[in-house]
């Protein structure tokens, strides 16, 4: 994002106000869908207004979760609910706690990648948790 809104003022533009179609993601993953770790997520531990700053733009807006659950069910309204996790951190299974996050953390973060560290995930210690079920 922050790319964009350079090019954008690069190109002329005065102000540039970013829309997301999503709320902040601000929590991992980890029902087997690769994301970065927690602490590289730009909305993770940022309020909006601190979000909107880092990525250099005039005005941020994100898509609010109860209006995207609401929409969502009316679009099909026999969903009665649906992962949410990566928004609030609530994660639906119920038994992932910090120390897991930190450990799943330790296997995905940029610094793991680039040592190539892949034994934590080779071996399914972490993310193979979720994914057997």
């Amino acid at each position: 994002s922050r790319e964009i809104i350079q090019m954008a003022r690069d190109a002329g533009a005065a102000k540039v106000y970013l829309a997301s179609a999503a709320p902040p993601v601000r929590y991992p993953n980890v029902y087997g869908i690769d994301m970065p770790a927690a602490e590289e997520l730009i909305a993770h531990g940022r309020s909006v207004e601190e979000i909107c700053s880092a990525i250099g733009a005039d005005y941020l807006i994100y898509q609010d979760l109860d209006d995207l659950i609401h929409c969502s069910a009316e679009g099909n309204p026999s969903v009665d609910g649906f992962d949410c996790s990566v928004f609030d951190g609530a994660y639906i299974t119920g038994d992932v706690d910090e120390r897991y996050l930190k450990d799943l953390s330790d296997a995905r973060n940029d610094a793991a990648k680039a040592r190539g560290d892949a034994r934590e995930r080779a071996h399914g210690a972490v993310v193979g948790i979720y994914n057997d079920r």
